[in-house]
């Protein structure tokens, strides 16, 4: 096969790969996809965000409830919720962290709208018609044009089509590999926030029983029994046991999802403008 010939077929493989790009952009198929895929993402990091929250709120409340008791006769008031003060911090910067998460996807979802817009689409049509213009046409054939305009078309391709695929390859990892792990461990935390609820209620009550009986019961309890004023605040840390684990566990879903993934396609966009420039004749 000679020079001319193996020319002709990459102008013919070129300009099929590019009518089928126009196709696609076009159809927008996959940008409705990607649209899926992050409002679904969206939606996940601010239920997230709402669930660190009300933990958050809890453990502020356990933090703030006192609990009264009389050994021998002498008031002791203490507030057992301050063991899960480190817990709180954590819970904190997680409650951050679903935040950041929510206005990463935000940002695709704006970059999506932007350029699966018809705008961006004409320009790209334009792009593809100059570039087959240059391939096809003789006399532009052996000017620098042609490698102008094909650099240029790979550029626009690549950012019309970066945004959807980092959105599919993200809500494909987060199917194949966190989705399980990311239900177990919100289930986790929701288990948790109700049972420090129940305790901080359980606590309540008992702080503002001061009733004739609620005293004598109180007095009798100190008189059988030796007074434990660790027994709330192993309550908490029971109930705040694997927290901070499952917390740490969302977290890294998070952070791939929305940020480490997010940045490698980036990376992977980078590396092929670069190469759209330094293409040569």
């Amino acid at each position: 096969m000679n020079v001319e010939a193996k020319a002709g077929h990459r102008r013919w493989l070129l300009s099929l790969f590019a009518v089928i790009l126009v196709v696609f952009a076009l159809s927008g198929v996959f940008d409705r996809i990607g649209f899926g895929y992050t409002e679904q993402g969206v939606k996940r990091a601010l239920l997230t965000f709402a669930m660190a929250r009300g933990l958050n709120g809890v453990i502020s409340v356990a933090q703030g409830t006192e609990v009264a008791l009389q050994p021998a006769g002498v008031g002791v008031n203490f507030t057992p919720g301050q063991i899960l003060d480190p817990v709180n911090d954590l819970v904190e910067w997680f409650s951050w962290v679903m935040l950041a998460a929510a206005t990463s996807l935000g940002v695709q979802q704006l970059l999506l709208h932007i350029f699966s817009s018809t705008g961006f689409n004409l320009v790209f049509c334009v792009t593809v018609a100059v570039a087959l213009a240059t391939l096809w046409t003789p006399r532009l054939r052996e000017t620098h044009y042609r490698v102008w305009a094909v650099r240029l078309l790979v550029a626009t391709a690549v950012l019309r089509f970066a945004v959807p695929f980092v959105a599919l390859g993200s809500e494909a990892l987060y199917a194949g590999f966190m989705q399980e792990r990311y239900q177990a461990s919100t289930h986790s935390i929701e288990q948790a926030t109700e049972n420090i609820s129940r305790i901080n209620e359980g606590a309540a009550e008992e702080a503002d029983d001061t009733t004739l009986l609620g005293s004598i019961k109180r007095m009798y309890e100190s008189a059988v029994s030796s007074v434990d004023i660790q027994a709330y605040a192993e309550r908490y840390q029971t109930a705040a046991a694997d927290v901070s684990e499952q917390v740490v566990n969302i977290i890294v879903i998070f952070t791939i999802q929305t940020v480490l993934l997010p940045l490698l396609f980036l990376w992977l966009v980078l590396q092929l403008l670069k190469q759209a420039v330094r293409l040569r004749p």
